[in-house]
């Protein structure tokens, strides 16, 4: 298979990972575009499917077309399938076919796999691939089957079809629906902001999919190791806390807002907070309409965003365990410390230099695409504040709209359709993939020490 194994030997497991998502999103822009993807049986403009392939590859949930009423069920279906590819990773299904037809894999080829599923170990990929295809289909099993409770009564078969395909994007973190169909377009699920099935079922399908397979690993090895690693620790606190924050942020923030909030009783309020709360950790559901939330909340937002799940998880943002490590980095100089120290484990400086990195180019990337979408814009009316949080919702794949994709120009949609991408695959490994020179330095050459002043 050429994504596990190619004859270019500079081709490093980064590169191949990030021409994997490409292919998939060629292949299903190319379906996309066919007569019969389209309700309609009309061609689609070719932007428009790679657009949507795009966001569903890269499970982000923008979208310039409701799902619902645009696409054909063939339309949906290829939506679907990328959705579910670009959650696991291409590169993760192919290494699960691979090991379930016993077919032995090459050194390389186990290298992309590990990358793929955020692992070090060799022997922890075999292992670590199928508790990612089996952790899947059982939680999208058994989210589909709650959520039918709700959809099969109020719209008949049809609704069997339409908790398949929510239960899907929201353990994939893709924030794509197909309710418009037999509700409003572009409605996402404010039909069901008080419907406790949904509102407790989907959350949690994002968070399980958001806490990474690593994590999910260990939480099940619990029983019998009885104890979890350092990730694990790390990423479950910061999991429970930037929930909790955002839920009481948002909570207050939109208390008397008469768009969103304002006209909920306390109980309303506080679980349409927390659905907000969790769907920014780069799902794309909403259940209020987040283009009317006032900019302090589009700004907690977008923090929030940007920060995303957990690695190797079905979700985007910078990381939990980056920020982390950032803050805690932060910490440790603020009290003369020479090493980062989590928890009383020292983190080492290959983690803190890639965090920082990650960061720096995610932020980069943000950075410019947000004046692109502002000043490209402008004659739509485009604030500062929602050409920012389209940014921080493509580069973290997260896909809640304040509405400026539906307004962009040609040239806005290719740089959001770029920064999906780049925000998939991972700021680094894209930069990676860009390499074409490997540095042949030997890692025993010493450099002179160089003395700058900071601060």
């Amino acid at each position: 298979m050429p994504v596990l194994k190619s004859k270019n030997k500079s081709l490093n497991p980064a590169a191949t990972i990030v021409l994997s998502f490409a292919a998939v999103i060629a292949i299903g822009s190319v379906l996309l575009i066919m007569p019969f993807s389209s309700a309609d049986g009309s061609f689609t403009n070719p932007l428009t499917a790679v657009f949507t392939a795009t966001s569903a590859t890269c499970v982000t949930g923008l979208v310039l077309v409701d799902t619902g009423t645009y696409w054909s069920v063939f339309g949906q279906i290829v939506i679907l399938l990328m959705i579910q590819i670009g959650g696991l990773g291409f590169v993760t299904l192919v290494s699960f076919f691979n090991f379930l037809i016993r077919k032995k894999m090459e050194l390389r080829s186990i290298q992309v796999a590990s990358e793929s599923v955020n692992t070090s170990g060799f022997s922890d990929v075999k292992l670590l691939v199928r508790y990612v295809i089996g952790i899947s289909v059982i939680c999208e099993l058994i989210g589909a089957a709650l959520l039918a409770t709700v959809f099969v009564p109020e719209y008949g078969s049809y609704g069997a079809y339409i908790s398949i395909f929510v239960a899907v994007s929201a353990f994939c973190n893709a924030g794509f629906d197909i309710v418009g169909a037999v509700d409003a377009p572009y409605c996402s699920l404010t039909s069901f902001s008080d419907n406790p099935v949904v509102m407790t079922v989907v959350p949690l399908l994002i968070i399980a999919g958001g806490l990474g397979f690593l994590v999910w690993m260990d939480i099940i090895g619990f029983r019998k190791k009885k104890k979890l690693t350092l990730q694990s620790k790390i990423v479950l606190i910061f999991t429970l806390i930037l929930i909790a924050v955002g839920t009481l942020l948002t909570l207050i923030a939109e208390w008397k807002n008469p768009l969103t909030l304002g006209n909920m009783n306390f109980g309303g309020k506080l679980v349409n907070s927390f659905f907000h709360s969790v769907s920014l950790r780069t799902a794309g559901f909403n259940t209020v309409d987040v283009a009317s939330m006032y900019s302090i909340t589009k700004l907690i937002s977008v923090f929030l965003m940007f920060i995303g799940v957990a690695p190797g998880s079905t979700g985007g943002g910078i990381k939990i365990t980056t920020f982390a490590i950032i803050i805690m980095t932060v910490v440790s100089v603020v009290k003369n410390k020479e090493d980062t120290v989590i928890m009383n484990r020292k983190i080492d400086k290959e983690s803190v230099y890639k965090s920082l990195a990650i960061i720096i180019l995610a932020a980069l990337v943000t950075s410019v695409s947000g004046i692109i979408l502002f000043y490209a814009n402008a004659g739509a009316d485009v604030s500062g504040i929602d050409a920012a949080f389209e940014a921080v919702s493509a580069i973290s794949t997260s896909g809640i709209s304040v509405g400026v994709s539906a307004v962009s120009g040609l040239f806005s949609r290719i740089i959001l359709c770029l920064t999906m991408f780049i925000g998939r695959v991972g700021p680094v490994s894209f930069a990676i993939s860009l390499s074409v020179k490997k540095d042949r330095r030997s890692k025993n050459e010493v450099y002179p020490e160089g003395k700058m002043m900071v601060g």
